[in-house]
């Protein structure tokens, strides 16, 4: 099993979009595959559940629920049920009344399920952030609350068998971020070329070495051996480069020049690089089209872009795009899955353990 994190500092680049499309890709080509929502935002998680869905996973008690009134446009699937997020994982943990609690991923396809986010799970940042220093003295509260994420996901992903993890982390780099990314064998990076995705970059790159350094010279030789604890690897797999709608007021030259800069400030930033070339592609993966005019449709179907038929309102020429959809997702996903078995050849971690 290999975990991934998608992580950019800078919000509004897709990513949570690339994440939703990954996993059903990576299924679709026939992994087993586990989609976890570490974002307190649980934009990945409304993307796959529908609003009966969310409101019986996150124990909304408005007036329609406690009437017992259901959307008709979102019938019960049984996937999921109250008490089921990460939130309610680590909430023995924030309480004070024990470790992490047991949640069953809900099942979105064959071979594809979730770890539900929720909104709560923002209650826990302090409480990773007041741990992470006991962690250096061996505190062992301490060490298991840095651990959770770790522990929780480990566990839903031997429970559904999968082979890949694939992990939807907020814009920031926050106590939450550091505990998701601790949990990550690989990071991939969502980057848009702007100056802001850039300046993110510059912040990411020595925050996750520094992070890994700390973690794997400082704590992890003073963690118990009954306690499960990350490894801490979060090599950065590469970018992958969202391309924006050209506008008007954002022309196709001011595109280029940040595209230019992308490959030094990856190499001296993310990879620590002393002498990096502005010319070296080697870690950009691909570029994505920007499909906006396909969001939409796919919202409304619930379904990933590149799924979309007639019956969903992708009639005609539409219905090519989403073709072209398709084809670049699926190259997306076996280009991700080439980068990793050179990975494991490269550290001798294994895919699959």
């Amino acid at each position: 099993m290999t975990s991934i994190a998608l992580f950019n500092n800078k919000g509004g680049v897709g990513k949570t979009t690339l994440a939703y499309h990954l996993a059903h890709m990576f299924q679709r080509i026939g992994f087993r595959v586990l989609a976890v929502d570490l974002d307190p935002q649980s934009n990945l998680t409304a993307m796959c559940l529908d609003e009966t869905e969310l409101e019986e996973l996150w124990e909304d008690s408005s007036e329609l629920i406690e009437q017992g009134v259901k959307n008709p446009a979102f019938p019960a699937t049984g996937r999921v049920g109250p008490g089921q997020t990460i939130a309610d994982a680590v909430r023995p943990i924030l309480e004070g009344t024990g470790d992490i609690k047991t949640v069953r991923p809900a099942a979105l396809a064959p071979g594809l399920w979730l770890l539900p986010g929720s909104l709560e799970l923002s209650r826990f940042e302090d409480k990773l952030s007041n741990e992470w220093f006991k962690t250096y003295a061996g505190d062992i509260a301490a060490i298991r609350t840095t651990t959770a994420f770790h522990r929780i996901v480990q566990e839903a992903a031997e429970a559904v068998e999968a082979d890949i993890v694939l992990i939807d982390i907020g814009p920031n780099l926050g106590a939450i971020n550091r505990a998701s990314l601790l949990a990550a064998d690989a990071v991939l990076m969502p980057l848009a070329a702007d100056l802001f995705s850039l300046k993110g970059l510059r912040n990411l790159g020595p925050t996750l070495r520094n992070w890994r350094q700390d973690w794997q010279q400082s704590i992890l030789p003073r963690v118990p051996t009954n306690i499960s604890a990350p490894r801490a690897l979060m090599q950065p797999l590469g970018y992958v480069i969202m391309q924006p709608e050209m506008r008007l007021d954002r022309p196709v030259k001011a595109y280029a020049r940040w595209l230019e800069r992308i490959p030094w400030v990856f190499g001296t930033a993310v990879l620590g690089q002393e002498t990096a070339s502005s010319t070296d592609r080697s870690y950009e993966i691909a570029t994505l089209r920007n499909y906006r005019s396909l969001m939409p449709l796919a919202h409304d179907a619930r379904k990933p872009m590149f799924d979309l038929k007639p019956a969903d309102g992708a009639l005609g020429s539409t219905q090519k795009y989403v073709q072209t959809c398709f084809r670049e997702f699926r190259a997306l996903a076996e280009s991700v899955f080439s980068r990793l078995a050179e990975r494991e050849a490269q550290t001798g971690h294994a895919a699959e353990d």
